[in-house]
């Protein structure tokens, strides 16, 4: 699988709880893939793109890594994406 869906792999990932919440995050502007803001759910996102995520109180920065056929548990989403958010002290 060369490409998947933005809503899809977020779900997939385990950034959000439903599919449709992530098609919600999306549309609603608070997705950037490489620094680009996507509203629309159905984007193909590939391997190596960077995913940005505002999220309540927090922003994820994700680096695309791998896709999965089905969601699994939360164990199976470190073959998905690289944390590329700088701790704080």
């Amino acid at each position: 699988m060369e490409r998947q869906r933005l809503d899809k792999w977020l779900w997939h990932a385990r950034v959000v709880r439903a599919r449709s919440s992530a098609a919600a995050l999306v549309e609603s502007g608070h997705v950037r893939i490489n620094g680009t803001r996507e509203t629309s759910p159905g984007h193909g996102i590939k391997v190596g793109d960077v995913v940005t995520i505002a999220l309540d109180r927090s922003v994820r920065v994700l680096k695309v890594i791998g896709f999965a056929e089905r969601r699994g548990d939360a164990t199976s989403v470190t073959g998905l994406y690289a944390d590329l958010e700088v701790p704080r002290d």
